[in-house]
């Protein structure tokens, strides 16, 4: 942090940074304030509530993910997705409370940063555009099965239950199998 950022961004920046250490459950107005070197008031004048600055936090933690998402890549469409998957669940890896806090719209709607127009709807999409390449039908809802399954998988991974069930699971090997099963083509 440096002290020509401006307030408004050096204040998510202090909440990005303590999310991690503390989680959101802890990441109060006042200790932002106090990490970004202001007063505690500082924050009103651009986050109205608290619900407000966590959805800036979340804002930068999409586009985090998204940097994350867009950098996999793939010999071909099904390694792209498949590598996307891999994508995923390493930021939940690398960053549970922000993955946590990203997908807490019952905290973050209505609360600013416009996250579902801006980022979980266009995000969605570009998960969808990638599920076509490789479906010739039923690329929506195949999009979605797969995101469910993959969120799932991610949430297992990310705060290690996966290790309390089934200790040693090979994580690439089961994206893979939840890929190759939702990408398959239509029996019917």
């Amino acid at each position: 942090m440096t002290s020509v950022e401006p307030l408004r961004e050096r204040l998510v920046t202090a909440g990005v940074a303590m999310l991690e250490e503390i989680g959101a459950g802890e990441l109060g107005l006042r200790a932002i304030a106090r990490e970004a070197g202001v007063s505690h008031g500082a924050p009103r004048r651009y986050f109205p509530t608290h619900n407000s600055l966590l959805a800036a936090i979340a804002a930068r933690g999409y586009l985090d993910l998204r940097a994350k998402i867009e950098a996999a890549q793939g010999d071909t469409a099904e390694a792209r997705v498949r590598n996307t998957c891999l994508a995923y669940i390493d930021f939940a890896t690398a960053r549970p409370e922000m993955f946590t806090l990203m997908f807490r719209h019952d905290l973050l709607e209505g609360a600013g940063e416009n996250l579902r127009v801006n980022t979980t709807l266009p995000m969605f999409a570009r998960w969808r555009e990638l599920v076509a390449e490789c479906v010739s039908d039923g690329a929506g809802e195949r999009a979605l099965s797969l995101w469910t399954q993959l969120h799932g998988i991610a949430v297992v991974v990310a705060n290690r239950s996966i290790e309390a069930v089934a200790p040693g699971t090979d994580i690439e090997a089961l994206v893979a199998r939840a890929v190759a099963r939702h990408l398959a083509p239509d029996p019917s």
